[in-house]
């Protein structure tokens, strides 16, 4: 404990002495307090994962199906509140107000979905994967490594924005260049993934969660009650800070309340920041609610969620977990909003310049003058809410390679510890793909994870739900539903990526608006699922073990 406090004690001292100059820049600078939180809290992630290492297959895949439901609850939110949740939901609302709501209101819905839907089912089905379910449900090895494979596209596209966020705050802290603090970051996420496996991150995940809702409540607590807000419960602060925006604050009002920069706090009225769907956001109500559904329906299909079902003991479990995650994940979402409009009001002198939006909940404390080691708690926070998700989608995607792909395809008499090799092997491969993307920097953080969403609602999602509640769901329903949905994502993904490389196709603005990458599941999923049915009525019928094992096992 004296350790403990002579090591508090001198961070505190580094961080006045370095604060006068930390506090105003939002750039560039190393910066030694910040810099010393986050090295301690990735030493104390490498540690538990070496404390906690997989030491078999089921270590690797499940967490030996040991955890219990508060644990897996908080890991369930450690691992869904990623950079998307920490850092991208403000970015959001900061640039375009009321239409990032679309994706709180999306991502906490998903939850619901899966509870009523399928995380007691999907449990009692007692596979270690999304690809090991689709195989088995659907009696097919080609069904089995395609839904491995989409696992993998799905994990590596979640990556990407996990992964930017990473460089973002490594950047922010250590003050180097965006592509050196990817390779940095990325490179430490691998290392303990490789050598914690699920065990090891499931248990780093608790901690995480620990980290990442007091690194992001602490600064809320000081900004609100430092301008002014009612502090207690910062949703109501939000509102009221909303309300400033619309109408605008004078500068009359706020001689005393000044940003870290000596801006004062006012801003003109800017009604649009709460008009729904304003059309100076280039925004409709079509895109708010596409953007909705396709998070909630993805929610539902990702598949490091789905294999957070696994981890614990039954399938009574499972449901508490997911309700002790998604309270657990509404204490951050409720508060989230409230950076970006605090933020708004802080960046508002003409000063400041363009910010990156990525960044504002960090820019936020800054510019209201918080202590820079709290400012670096923060930081450090945004990056654990990278690793918790990063570690969980490595995971999920080396199963699928490893488990899905070699074992079940390819290897079926290999030993688990080659099994090992492979699970690692695939990490890997995909920490390096993602590392490329994540340079090429395509969006902000939130439409790079959304990207994920729409993807995993048209493939996985159509899969489990008739697979899971409709007995009539058979292999060529399967396949043809699993075209159609792919069809959709893959029209819209290509016109993205072409567009922005300059290349212009025929019906660009057509295809953007109505399928852009972020919410193209609007119609790829439920055209899925019909094609499902159709084809499922024409084609042999579901084999009489499989019926009578849902019957008896899934539904009893």
């Amino acid at each position: 404990m004296k350790k403990l406090l002579s090591t508090l004690v001198l961070l505190a001292s580094v961080s006045q002495i370095f604060g006068a100059t930390a506090a105003t820049q939002l750039e560039e600078g190393f910066k030694i307090g910040p810099a010393i939180i986050l090295i301690a809290i990735l030493v104390l992630f490498i540690v538990v994962g070496i404390v906690f290492k997989a030491k078999d297959t089921s270590d690797f895949y499940a967490a030996g199906r040991s955890i219990s439901r508060v644990g897996s609850g908080m890991a369930i939110a450690s691992n869904w509140m990623s950079a998307a949740s920490f850092l991208g939901m403000a970015a959001l609302m900061y640039g375009v107000g009321y239409q990032g709501l679309s994706y709180v209101v999306g991502w906490t819905g998903g939850y619901v979905l899966l509870l009523l839907l399928m995380a007691g089912q999907i449990r009692k089905y007692g596979k270690y994967t999304a690809a090991d379910f689709i195989g088995d449900r659907y009696y097919s090895r080609s069904l089995r490594a395609t839904g491995a494979i989409i696992a993998i596209l799905i994990s590596i596209a979640y990556c990407v924005g996990q992964f930017a966020g990473i460089g973002l705050m490594f950047k922010w802290v250590l003050g180097i260049d965006y592509f050196w603090a990817v390779i940095i970051g990325s490179t430490v996420v691998l290392a303990y993934t490789l050598i914690s496996g699920m065990l090891g991150v499931t248990k780093n995940m608790q901690i995480q969660y620990v980290i990442i809702i007091i690194s992001f409540l602490l600064p809320l607590f000081i900004l609100l009650y430092k301008f002014d807000y009612f502090w207690v419960i910062p949703p109501i602060g939000y509102g009221s800070t909303v309300s400033d925006i619309v109408h605008g604050i004078p500068l009359a009002e706020t001689s005393q309340l000044v940003n870290s920069m000596g801006h004062q706090f006012a801003i003109v009225p800017s009604p649009e920041y709460a008009m729904p769907w304003d059309p100076a956001t280039g925004s409709t109500f079509f895109q708010w609610i596409a953007v909705v559904f396709s998070l909630m329906i993805g929610t539902a299909g990702l598949p490091h969620v789905i294999q957070r079902f696994y981890v614990v003991p039954k399938a009574k479990d499972a449901r508490w977990s997911v309700v002790w995650g998604l309270f657990f994940i509404c204490i951050l979402y409720w508060c989230a909003p409230v950076y970006s409009a605090l933020g708004k009001v802080l960046s508002a002198h003409p000063e400041i310049g363009a910010l990156n939006k990525d960044a504002i909940v960090v820019y936020t404390a800054q510019l209201g003058n918080i202590n820079p080691l709290i400012v670096g708690l923060l930081a450090a926070g945004g990056v654990s809410a990278a690793f918790s998700t990063v570690s969980g989608l490595l995971v999920a995607g080396a199963s699928a390679f490893s488990n899905d792909l070699y074992v079940r395809v390819f290897n079926p008499d290999s030993t688990p510890k080659k099994q090992l090799q492979m699970a690692r092997l695939g990490t890997i491969l995909m920490s390096v793909i993602v590392g490329f993307l994540a340079l090429q920097n395509y969006a902000l953080i939130g439409q790079l994870v959304a990207v994920a969403f729409s993807l995993a609602g048209v493939t996985i999602f159509p899969l489990f739900l008739l697979g899971i509640w409709w007995s009539d769901s058979n292999r060529g329903g399967a396949i043809a539903g699993l075209i159609a949905g792919m069809l959709v994502a893959s029209i819209s993904i290509i016109y993205f990526i072409l567009g922005q490389e300059g290349v212009i196709l025929p019906f660009a603005s057509e295809v953007s608006y109505w399928l852009g990458p972020w919410y193209f599941a609007w119609i790829g999923a439920p055209l899925s699922i019909l094609t499902h049915i159709v084809v499922a009525k024409l084609s042999k019928p579901t084999p009489l073990e499989i019926r009578k094992f849902l019957i008896e096992q899934v539904h009893s």
